[in-house]
């Protein structure tokens, strides 16, 4: 039988009352809507700031949102500086560049990126980045699963950061292993 055949042969067998029924049902689940967050350009899902220093950090979508699937940040104003060297035991790590040349290091190797660019970093695999262009950047970061990332973010905030030790890092389910390649 094909396609055709077979659709028409499925409708033959619903009442039209069975189909007025379908158009009745609601397409989203009660409160859905009320989820669906527009967060604008330059702000923070929850009118907040965050920095580590080497940018301004908007938090654009929160792990309450996704069920603790997905967490994703814009780094604004990104500089010189960065993360250091660090890998995530159950995070995999997107990052997606929109302004700016972005430096990253995976693994064993080293790439710079510019606007419209990305890259994934796996979980397990070490991973630092830095801005080494002329003018500060600007990117997403996307963790899945979103883990502890907001609260490490959250922890790490200036002014008043803690000591981000290798103790610090296994908190928030992380390796630290060193500073990043181009830290000096």
């Amino acid at each position: 039988m094909n396609r055709r055949s077979l659709l028409a042969s499925a409708a033959a067998l619903l009442p039209t009352t069975a189909l007025d029924a379908l158009a009745l049902l609601p397409t989203s689940a009660p409160g859905e809507a009320d989820a669906a967050r527009v967060v604008r350009s330059g702000l923070d899902r929850d009118g907040e700031t965050h920095s580590r220093g080497f940018s301004s950090i908007l938090f654009k979508v929160s792990p309450r949102e996704t069920g603790g699937g997905l967490f994703v940040i814009e780094h604004e104003n990104l500089i010189r500086g960065g993360p250091p060297l660090h890998l995530h035991h159950a995070q995999e790590e997107w990052f997606y560049v929109m302004e700016g040349r972005v430096a990253f290091q995976l693994g064993n190797r080293q790439v710079e990126l510019g606007p419209g660019d990305s890259v994934l970093g796996p979980r397990n695999v070490p991973h630092a980045f830095s801005s080494v262009g002329s003018r500060p950047g600007r990117m997403l970061i996307a963790f899945t699963p979103a883990g502890q990332m907001e609260d490490f973010f959250r922890a790490t905030a200036i002014p008043h950061p803690p000591v981000q030790d290798a103790s610090f890092f296994r908190r928030y389910g992380m390796e630290l292993l060193g500073p990043a390649p181009w830290a000096g």
